[in-house]
């Protein structure tokens, strides 16, 4: 590591970051401080690139690796670029997935650093989550004064890693207090709303007020009790001052990378922080912002919920795809998988933003299913480019890097749209996606989602965003319905309440909040040697 790797203060420099508003953390990462947003002197300049994919496999398709060339790419051009990037959680780390800080000659280091602890972001945040989870059965036990109903409490406790014996828990057993004996459980801390408040928070005043305005539960007359009735708004804040900061870190080869924030996308809104993409607006002429998993997940969940609460606009989309995951679409025919990446294709097409094709090229792809991807795209007026960031680093993207600038170039003020506006009704909204976005012909929503988005609603959110939960790995809401489907309808199980984060979630089908390890994780294969390198990861 000391022999390929920049001092982190090298990086700085290469972004113009005055040594007043950096804060070193260890010798390759640090952290900015959010006064830089409010210097006259770094305004907005840049342009968002945003990448997402097609319907990803299981390993995934190597979007991350992809977002990382692709930034290296355009720094071989010469450009002044950063990458800002999702913080990987634990869970995955040590179950099926692996480390997710990219891979072969793009990473973004220190790697086993950003895979493990990092700079404590999340365990700021999980504390911050637990404290509340803590305030409101210590409430309980006290007396209870706010009249909170034990049994419709929506506050859970949070842990960052992948552990099923908790999902569904007993607190309080043998206390006869109110809540005693009462049922919660365990979300895993990127699936917490307070992971989600983190990457939607401007500066700390927003943080602030987003953390008040989290609803906790009900009272026994039904009306919404927040953190801040509870007066857990400071002692959040205490936690979280540091780690609302992003944190800079670098490519393999020494481009800048942001890295802050870790919000899933198949239940949260799944980006890195509004505050890296802020800052690296004002100090890069590009910025690489990647959404988690397909376009129907984070892509369209950036244009709807991001872009609608920040005022960042993408200025060209790029959707990575690849041969493996075309033939998974067609049930092990490449041919008949196609239409799946016809289907994100119009899917960015919709947002009216600039898109191009990054083509990811595995070893064992023969040439003619690469050339029939890209055939295939630019069949449909998109460019595509071969992206082999793996195995070359930022020369395997430097084709692609030529051809998302072309392409912004030749677009350069694009009529960019939401799939709906905030003020159409909640249903209305899950309509829209459900229809423009994923292709259904239509929703059902069950009794219980009826109930709660009524009265949603009724509190005052009706104008709020939808973040709808479903799997990643179809365009509809059945895992195993893969292609690119027409004629089938969404169903909606239930709905929550983010007022924190700024919107509702809306559950299609079973989503798992806190998922369980594997027979053989990937806990079994990571160590650390003698001389103290972590391997494995």
């Amino acid at each position: 590591m000391d022999k390929t790797l920049l001092p982190i203060q090298d990086i700085a420099r290469k972004l113009q970051i005055p040594d007043q508003y950096f804060e070193q953390e260890g010798r390759y990462s640090g952290k900015v401080k959010l006064d830089l947003l409010v210097d006259p002197g770094f305004h907005r300049r840049g342009k968002l690139i945003l990448v997402t994919a097609t319907t990803p496999t299981a390993s995934g398709e190597g979007k991350t690796v992809t977002a990382i060339s692709l930034t290296q790419g355009l720094a071989m051009l010469g450009k002044k670029v950063v990458i800002t990037s999702r913080e990987p959680s634990l869970g995955p780390v040590f179950g099926m997935k692996g480390g997710a800080a990219g891979g072969g000659l793009s990473q973004i280091e220190p790697s086993e650093r950003i895979n493990l602890h990092f700079t404590g972001d999340f365990h700021a945040i999980s504390s911050a989550h637990n404290l509340l989870a803590a305030l409101i059965d210590a409430h309980l036990f006290h007396g209870n004064d706010l009249n909170l109903d034990p049994e419709r409490i929506a506050w859970p406790r949070a842990m960052d890693m992948n552990d099923r014996a908790l999902r569904r828990i007993a607190v309080s057993l043998y206390s006869k207090k109110d809540g005693g004996g009462r049922h919660t459980g365990f979300v895993i801390t990127a699936a917490s709303e307070i992971m989600a408040i983190m990457a939607l928070a401007k500066d700390r005043k927003d943080l602030r007020k987003r953390l008040s305005s989290i609803v906790i539960g009900v009272t026994q007359a039904g009306k919404p009790v927040t953190a801040n009735d509870l007066g857990a708004t400071g002692g959040m804040m205490a936690l979280l001052t540091e780690a609302i900061l992003p944190n800079l870190a670098q490519t393999t080869d020494g481009t800048p990378a942001f890295v802050h924030a870790g919000p899933f996308a198949n239940i949260a809104h799944g980006t890195s922080s509004v505050i890296s993409q802020e800052m690296g607006l004002r100090l890069a002429d590009y910025v690489v912002n990647e959404a988690g998993f397909a376009s129907d997940l984070g892509a369209e969940k950036y244009f709807d919920i991001v872009m609608q609460q920040a005022g960042i606009t993408p200025s060209a989309a790029v959707l990575v795809t690849t041969v493996q995951s075309m033939r998974n679409q067609g049930e092990g025919d490449f041919e008949r998988g196609l239409p799946n990446l016809g289907r994100h294709l119009e899917i960015l097409k919709g947002f009216g933003v600039p898109v191009i094709a990054a083509i990811n090229r595995f070893p064992s792809d023969s040439d003619s299913d690469l050339k029939r991807l890209a055939a295939y795209c630019f069949e449909r007026g998109v460019k595509g480019a071969l992206s082999e960031g793996f195995a070359k680093g930022g020369a395997g993207a430097k084709d692609l890097a030529e051809t998302v600038i072309a392409a912004m170039d030749a677009n350069p003020a694009p009529s960019v749209r939401a799939t709906y506006a905030f003020e159409e009704p909640l249903v209305e909204k899950v309509r829209k996606v459900a229809q423009k976005v994923y292709g259904a012909s239509g929703v059902v929503f069950s009794a219980q989602a009826k109930t709660k988005l009524e009265q949603f609603t009724g509190w005052g959110y009706g104008k709020l965003p939808v973040c709808i939960a479903k799997t990643q790995y179809s365009l509809t809401d059945d895992p195993k319905r893969l292609g690119a489907p027409i004629g089938w309808t969404l169903n909606i199980t239930n709905a929550s309440l983010s007022a924190g984060a700024g919107f509702v979630v809306v559950i299609s089908g079973n989503m798992m909040l806190m998922p369980g390890l594997p027979k053989v994780s990937r806990a079994v294969s990571i160590d650390v040697d003698d001389s103290g390198q972590i391997i494995g990861v």
